[in-house]
């Protein structure tokens, strides 16, 4: 069972492919259960193809710096 209040958003299978090809999954899987979750709602939410494709490059993107968060500061904690 998770805390989230929110609706869990399922994972989808070129997300997935994309952060095990770009070896992101640990990154991804490393960040709270709300932050996956927010990123993949975020994602789904977009009406077209070309947002959907800048929203997916902003997420891996920010796993591979390490930090932020759907463009606001965060850090994991030490």
């Amino acid at each position: 069972m998770s805390a989230l209040k929110r609706p869990i958003q399922p994972m989808p299978p070129d997300i997935a492919a994309l952060l095990d090809a770009r070896k992101l999954r640990a990154a991804y899987d490393a960040r709270p259960p709300y932050q996956r979750n927010d990123w993949l709602a975020w994602i789904g939410r977009a009406k077209r193809e070309e947002t959907r494709t800048s929203r997916i490059d902003s997420m891996l993107s920010e796993l591979e710096q390490g930090h932020g968060y759907m463009g606001m500061a965060w850090k994991p904690r030490e």
